[in-house]
């Protein structure tokens, strides 16, 4: 693809109103923010929002940072979406220990998660009345709902978003196609291969007992076979859709 280049600045050319998209994308995003913007974005009622991810591996075939990535795709389309919406930096790391054994995982830990989300929505609450948590990693929901109900204890407005969709578990279709939709080149398909198809059901008592490794050897839980972009890009569209409907439930009177 041509680019074209200003003669004497050296500067791309840009399309109308390419600078306003950037200045809207920028602050979406909390990390870009001086505090100053950032008191003004809490002063008018903004819903801070925290993509909780994890770093473990995810078959041969796809990216450590999957979970993380797409809780985090997540948060950025809600923010796309809905100007009271403010992106804090994800969290890369989660309770992973049933994915032990397969280089590069990297896990916190149920304890250490759990500690983690409470410090830092103490902290979020000091500035943001409403603060989101968008999770995409099934081994952090068991400390997430102890951390979001010891926060509403402390009357603090924190709400969890655990996305459900049908499709299989771990690396397989369902998750292949997302990450197709959002980093197609991160994603090796030649080396993409099926691991233990049955149901979570079947497998939660070994899965607890002796990890992921020891039902499927390649880290996959499904097949990915099929995956294709729009498929992922569906999932994301309706699963977008689902994290709206949440917050007008939750959050009523806000924009």
């Amino acid at each position: 693809m041509s680019r074209s280049v200003a003669r004497h600045t050296g500067a791309a050319t840009e399309p109308a109103g390419a600078e306003a998209v950037r200045a809207r994308a920028r602050l979406s995003e909390a990390a870009e923010l001086t505090w100053p913007e950032a008191g003004e974005r809490a002063a008018a009622g903004a819903i801070l929002a925290i993509a909780v991810g994890a770093t473990e591996q995810h078959g041969p075939h796809l990216p450590l940072s999957t979970d993380t990535d797409i809780a985090a795709a997540l948060c950025l389309r809600l923010a796309a979406l809905r100007s009271d919406v403010l992106v804090a930096p994800p969290i890369p790391y989660g309770a992973s220990g049933e994915h032990a054994g397969f280089p590069g995982t990297l896990s916190i830990g149920q304890a250490a998660l759990e500690l983690l989300i409470v410090e830092l929505c103490r902290s979020a609450t000091d500035t943001f009345d409403r603060i989101l948590l968008v999770n995409w990693h099934g081994g952090n929901l068991e400390p997430l709902r102890r951390a979001q109900a010891l926060l509403q204890r402390e009357s603090r407005d924190v709400r969890l978003y655990l996305p459900r969709f049908p499709g299989d578990l771990h690396a397989g279709r369902s998750e292949t196609s997302v990450q197709l939709a959002l980093t197609p080149r991160r994603v090796l398909l030649d080396r993409a291969a099926p691991g233990d198809p049955r149901p979570l059901p079947e497998l939660l008592t070994l899965l607890r007992s002796s990890g992921v490794r020891a039902i499927s050897p390649n880290g996959v839980l499904g097949d990915p076979a099929g995956a294709a972009a729009p498929e992922g890009a569906a999932l994301l569209d309706h699963l977008t859709t689902d994290l709206l409907d949440r917050i007008r439930l939750w959050w009523p009177d806000s924009a």
